[in-house]
């Protein structure tokens, strides 16, 4: 028998030995990875825009732990752009990637490309993305109202009267902006002004029409717009009304609850938190403690406008005075009165010819289980009675 101890091994059978212990290691090591790769808390990506209509986005971030009796809240990971969604008991349920979107028809856009699992948005663009196939789902209004028609400074047009008047006796088209094809202000306004008997047109060569409507594809160009005349008018959500209006570049001539008929656009829907269906399926838990944090949210900012004010115009860059004259009343309550909203909005759609896919010609009624899940949002209002 040939012993060990005398035994001489060359050193290149040494080196492929232990090269075989170290990747052996690292198999395993790999192996372990991967299966705690699957346990890994969700990294999920969530859009919103800058405007005053998601200050409760912006609101959970900074009240931070405080929010915890909402049975979760949001602690800080990268400033502004990344943030851990914790439960009441300090457990990890998602890591969210916040997304600033331009508006929300990219909101959809990122939906149909799987690169957004929960949004911040207006419903018509939800509605709109849903119409041509896009597997998501409305969860919850984050507010009402807070949308405005603005001219520029010096303009004394004021109410519906004066404009409706001003669009008459002009002798061209009168150029209307607005920072999105699927924005609730588009089609708020829009709505209105067909009801009212205005002809509306996209087509600049359409000399016949009461209004053309102008799209300027971003809020960022609203003011600009107005500066450099490239429209007599626009419409948009808060605050651009009132900081034109701040920055004495701009007046606002009228709100969109002051629109015709009276009465019919008080409480209107404007945006609201929507998923994927497949993160719906596969994580309600997270959808119910984002639903049971947007709700907890939007009281306080209702109950603390000025706190709200300063938290928004510290995230978003506009002044704190502007904010403060917002009209927006926050809520995640799809009350009666914001589901005749959602179904004027419909109506609009479809009068427009903007529904095209599986929701044209259809009424809500019809389509309701398609475009909401409310499961998590009755809960969330049930447990705050």
């Amino acid at each position: 028998m040939i012993s060990l101890k005398k035994m001489i091994i060359p050193k290149k059978i040494l080196f492929i030995l232990a090269m075989s212990l170290v990747f052996s290691g690292v198999g395993v090591s790999l192996s372990l990875n991967c299966e705690a790769a699957d346990k890994k808390t969700p990294r999920l990506y969530l859009g919103y825009v800058f405007t005053t209509h998601h200050t409760p986005l912006m609101v959970a971030v900074d009240r931070g732990e405080e929010f915890k009796t909402s049975g979760a809240y949001l602690k800080p990971m990268v400033d502004r752009q990344k943030y851990e969604l914790m439960d009441a008991s300090g457990n990890s349920l998602a890591v969210l990637n916040f997304i600033v979107s331009k508006s929300g028809s990219e909101t959809t856009t990122l939906f149909a490309q799987n690169r957004m699992d929960l949004g911040l948005s207006s419903s018509t663009a939800f509605i709109s993305g849903m119409d041509k196939g896009i597997p998501i789902k409305i969860l919850c209004p984050l507010h009402v109202d807070g949308m405005g028609m603005v001219f520029p400074q010096g303009s004394t047009l004021s109410g519906w009267d004066d404009i409706y008047a001003y669009i008459k006796e002009s002798k061209n088209p009168v150029k209307v902006g607005y920072h999105s094809p699927t924005s609730a202000p588009r089609i708020v306004f829009e709505g209105a002004f067909n009801k009212a008997g205005l002809k509306v047109t996209e087509n600049a060569n359409d000399q016949s029409a009461d209004v053309l409507l102008v799209d300027l594809k971003s809020t960022s160009n609203l003011i600009p717009a107005l500066l450099s005349k490239q429209v007599d008018c626009w419409v948009g959500p808060a605050p651009h009304p009132s900081v034109a209006e701040y920055k004495g570049v701009g007046h606002v001539a009228l709100d969109s609850r002051d629109l015709p008929p009276e009465g019919e656009w008080h409480d209107f829907p404007c945006c609201v938190m929507g998923a994927s269906e497949e993160l719906i399926e596969k994580h309600p838990e997270i959808i119910q403690a984002m639903t049971d944090l947007m709700t907890v949210s939007c009281a306080w900012a209702n109950q603390n406008k000025t706190k709200a004010a300063k938290i928004t115009a510290k995230w978003i860059g506009v002044p704190t005075p502007a904010i403060e004259k917002s009209t927006i009343i926050y809520t995640t309550d799809p009350s009666p009165n914001w589901m005749r909203g959602e179904a004027t909005f419909v109506e609009i759609l479809n009068d427009m010819n903007k529904l095209k896919g599986r929701f044209k010609g259809k009424q809500l009624k019809e389509i309701e289980p398609e475009v909401y899940d409310f499961q998590f949002i009755n809960a969330s209002l049930e447990k705050n009675k």
